[in-house]
């Protein structure tokens, strides 16, 4: 262990004397070196502000001359954060004597970390009231800096349930109806996470119930995350009755006047008294939304709650609101009835609903219906509990009808999500999974095995191409991405899976021509890797938690040689594909790409051979032969190139391409 992280491990330990004992005495140039960033771990202030060794903070700061500044990377609650200086990490972790140390000595009380989060929206993450308080009212810490996702200091008070946050920073002139980048508000934050109080607090502050970029009210918000009692309170309390939080200026008597636009009724005594002609005269648009609430929430009873009574409570409420004053509500009649619900249609009528305790299959159905109505198909919880029933389903061991929702819910995040999202991504790993233990079910029990059909494979396969088209039409270049290398290597996973089922003739064209419009996109992984370069790389094999096919493969890779793949096709270091094979000791593959046309003799960027690289204890290196594949050309190459004899300008650009791959 060298002394740099023997400093660093005395300072998150506390150890002051031990830190005294190695630092005492040394030049300014070797204290800077020994309180430098440790790799990866950050620097001793920074370890030392985040498990408050006051001590420790200041001998640094003021005899060894540690930068109260200088930032790095800090861990919390099994993440860490880059980019934090300490002020923030003491900030989070609620050391309120190091807050004040540090700050006493020249910390910046904004300065924010590599997602711009401030040291006063982590003690607001945390609930560390005083350090809040300290932070705003003694050094005017910005209540507004919000972080890269806008979310603002209030919003993450009010997600977290921090009550005595929010009402001091409401105080203090927090911006009540502040919107994140994705558009909502506070209100939705403590919507989402149940926190009644606050909702009350900010309704008190004036908050407006908006809509966010999925055209989600608070109201809403809350049915979706199954918050019974925001629910009832905004569909059913009068807001005249609510109590104004002192010292928040209200508006007019109540501080909130009549919520019509707000989705709740304000017509009402008390919340048993049913909705009346008022409700509607009075809060026009509120029965609409008071429906949807509660259709909303019964479907999340049944998926996340898995309680079908307490849904179908909540929808006989909706149903009864639908009906109420002989004036029917309709719901809007779907474009289409869907294959993957079963044809299922919503229930219209009370006897159509009472009839559905007799089949939760059909309740299911209702559910997934009724999120895909209010909801629309772009809301990431859409997608998502069509392929949670979908799983449902596999568990079971009916995977036709698991297949069958997960195609619908992957072409819905396909035509509604940016290309790469996370949830298409793991859309076609789970297929990828899905398919894989279907075949070796099929490949163990015979016979009597689940079967999986070509069509079902090329269908998803053909949708990863599709995917991997949309993204390369993307002002950025995705090549970096560690989505489009999961992307590509899913693709040569489902690839890997399709060898293993027969093929008609027909079946075959049609797999080679998906390949071929994959291959035509000229599409590049990791460190520029094709698919012919991945296919022959044993890290292409972890894509999931689960196995699903084997890299390096031949058979993946005879296909994409089948289809157009250029075996001397060069990574960013200039390695071929026969150069990744040697490193992965493939020998089979490799005589594969020589058959098909690579040049053993090419070299990468540090002027190593494939042949130079296969392991010297493998019997194939003896097998091998380099010279029985090199040409006179190949020669000739090697020989202008060697000699540096000038070619560029006077021979064809192929002949100068050929002297480089040597």
């Amino acid at each position: 262990m060298d002394l740099r992280t023997v400093v660093y491990n005395a300072a998150r330990d506390g150890k002051l004397q031990l830190l005294q004992k190695l630092l005492s005495g040394r030049s300014q140039e070797e204290l800077d070196e020994l309180t430098g960033e440790v790799a990866g771990e950050g620097t001793p202030l920074l370890i030392a502000s985040r498990y408050g060794h006051l001590d420790v903070v200041e001998y640094l700061v003021d005899r060894c001359g540690a930068s109260v500044e200088a930032s790095g990377s800090v861990h919390f609650d099994g993440e860490t954060i880059e980019g934090a200086p300490p002020l923030w990490a003491a900030s989070a972790a609620g050391h309120l004597d190091v807050v004040q140390s540090l700050l006493r000595r020249g910390a910046s009380v904004n300065r924010t970390t590599r997602t711009n989060s401030t040291p006063l929206r982590a003690a607001c993450f945390d609930g560390h009231l005083e350090v809040v308080r300290y932070l705003v009212g003694e050094h005017q810490a910005d209540l507004e800096v919000a972080n890269r996702h806008g979310h603002t200091c209030l919003m993450i008070s009010c997600y977290k349930g921090h009550r005595e946050i929010a009402r001091y920073l409401l105080e203090q002139g927090a911006q009540v109806n502040r919107r994140s980048a994705k558009g909502n508000t506070a209100l939705h934050d403590c919507a989402e996470s149940g926190s009644l109080e606050i909702l009350q607090l900010l309704l008190g502050c004036h908050a407006r119930m908006e809509r966010d970029g999925y055209g989600m009210t608070p109201l809403l918000a809350a049915s979706v995350t199954g918050h019974t009692n925001i629910v009832e309170y905004l569909i059913q309390e009068q807001p005249a009755g609510m109590e104004v939080q002192p010292g928040l200026a209200p508006e007019g008597p109540s501080g909130l006047g009549c919520v019509k636009s707000q989705g709740a009724s304000c017509c009402r005594s008390s919340p048993e008294e049913p909705l009346s002609e008022t409700y509607e005269s009075c809060c026009p648009t509120s029965r609409e939304a008071a429906v949807e609430a509660l259709e909303l929430l019964g479907a999340t009873y049944v998926d996340k709650k898995r309680d079908l009574l307490g849904a179908l409570k909540h929808w006989r409420r909706a149903m009864e609101l639908r009906h109420q004053g002989g004036e029917y509500l309709p719901k809007p009649e779907p474009p289409q009835l869907v294959l993957a619900y079963d044809y299922s249609r919503e229930v219209n009528t009370a006897e159509e609903l009472e009839a559905l305790i007799t089949d939760p299959d059909e309740m299911r159905m209702q559910a997934l219906l009724i999120r895909e109505r209010i909801l629309g198909p772009s809301h990431p919880d859409t997608s998502y509990y069509i392929r949670y029933r979908g799983a449902v389903y596999a568990d079971s061991g009916n995977f036709e009808r698991c297949i069958r929702l997960w195609k619908y819910a992957l072409d819905m995040q396909q035509n509604n999500l940016e290309p790469l999202s996370p949830m298409t991504a793991s859309s076609f790993l789970s297929f990828a999974e899905l398919f894989s233990y279907v075949l070796q079910d099929r490949a163990a029990k015979g016979s009597l095995g689940t079967q999986i059909g070509f069509a079902d494979l090329m269908g998803v396969l053909c949708k990863g191409v599709r995917e991997v088209e949309r993204a390369l039409q993307l002002p950025k270049e995705p090549g970096d991405s560690v989505q489009f290398t999961k992307a590509l290597a899913i693709i040569l996973h489902l690839l890997y899976l399709l060898e293993k089922v027969e093929c008609t003739p027909d079946q075959e064209h049609l797999k080679h021509q998906t390949v071929y419009r994959l291959l035509k996109c000229a599409p590049r992984g990791k460190n520029g890797f094709t698919p012919l370069h991945m296919a022959v790389d044993k890290d292409t094999t972890n894509v999931g938690r689960y196995p699903v096919g084997r890299f390096p493969s031949l058979q993946v890779v005879k296909v994409l040689l089948d289809c157009g793949a250029d075996p001397d096709s060069r990574d960013f270091d200039n390695n071929t594909p026969l150069h990744i094979a040697a490193q992965n000791n493939c020998p089979g593959i490799m005589n594969a790409l020589i058959e098909a046309g690579a040049h053993m003799d090419a070299t990468n960027a540090f002027k190593k051979t494939a042949y130079e690289l296969l392991d010297e204890k493998l019997l194939a290196k003896s097998t091998i032969q380099p010279f029985n594949y090199v040409t006179l050309q190949c020669l000739a190459a090697r020989a202008l190139d060697r000699n540096k004899v000038p070619y560029k300008g006077f021979i064809p650009e192929e002949l100068e391409a050929f002297i480089e791959l040597h």
